[in-house]
């Protein structure tokens, strides 16, 4: 499925709730769509239904899960799954993302991702929890390269290579995280823009950007918390420039600034994502 079949396109920004009226109130004329986690709004009334769906009334919808991640190694709890495929068809999302990582053992939630082996064991797993959700809630998935911190077990495969095998071996989309392929780059010395140029431009369905926290000692967190880096501008107009007119997120989860510092970077990006996009690469 390619992301130009729907009409997800440009650039998008995540439906929080510490923002949201503010957003609905003023209906940004630089967000063009708008991202959301099914676990915030599944069999929940009150003040998030209402929000999505006055957000509905002005934008498409995609959504990005927090808790299936694809590097389990249990299958997924039916009754939940059944529940996302409903929300899934009521806000009509082209497709649904989730991260390539474990996010939970024994029933027991870690609220955050955990990196799996970069092994070829590893990959079947995730390949096998793809192709079941896919089935179950009818949607394309795309998985989601996630930023890890210290190396998940030795293998003898790269990040890359990890990646693309799962993605062929599920036939699946991608969600390319920019931020977080820079964010491994950086902490673990290697080249960001030759893992991008491994990419096909045919698995990628959505594009996540985000700000990212330096340590004192050089370290760098994926907080979605802080302002975009230059590096990060720039790695997204090479990717764009590459991969063409794949829609692009947003992702401020915390931390938020203004609504008028957040809709500038909103027109930065759009026009990174223009002039990158007008480029014919060969």
């Amino acid at each position: 499925m390619s992301a130009l079949s729907s009409n997800v396109k440009g650039i998008g920004l995540g439906l929080r709730q510490p923002i949201a009226d503010a957003l609905l109130e003023r209906l940004p004329k630089e967000i063009s769509w708008v991202e959301v986690h099914p676990e915030n709004y599944v069999e929940r009334g009150g003040r998030f239904p209402h929000v999505l769906g006055r957000a509905r009334e002005h934008w498409p919808v995609v959504t990005h899960g927090l808790t299936l991640g694809l590097g389990s190694v249990s299958p997924f709890e039916r009754e939940y799954v059944q529940t996302l495929k409903k929300f899934l068809h009521e806000v009509e999302t082209p497709w649904h993302s989730e991260h390539l990582c474990v996010t939970g053992v024994d029933d027991v939630m870690f609220h955050d991702l955990i990196p799996i082996p970069l092994t070829r064991a590893a990959a079947r797993i995730a390949i096998q929890r793809l192709r079941e959700l896919r089935d179950a809630v009818e949607k394309p998935i795309a998985l989601e390269n996630i930023t890890f911190y210290a190396e998940p077990g030795k293998s003898g495969m790269d990040e890359a290579s990890f990646v693309l095998d799962v993605l062929d071996g599920a036939d699946a989309l991608l969600l390319l995280d920019v931020n977080n392929i820079y964010v491994n780059a950086k902490n673990f010395g290697f080249d960001p823009r030759a893992y991008l140029d491994r990419i096909p431009k045919e698995r990628v369905a959505q594009i996540h950007i985000a700000g990212h926290l330096i340590q004192p000692d050089g370290l760098r967190i994926d907080t979605h918390g802080e302002a975009i880096c230059e590096d990060v501008f720039s790695l997204l107009e090479y990717t764009l420039a590459r991969l063409g007119e794949v829609p692009v997120l947003l992702e401020r989860d915390g931390n938020y600034p203004s609504l008028d510092v957040l809709v500038e970077e909103l027109r930065r990006l759009t026009e990174i994502y223009e002039r990158a996009t007008s480029v014919k690469v060969l």
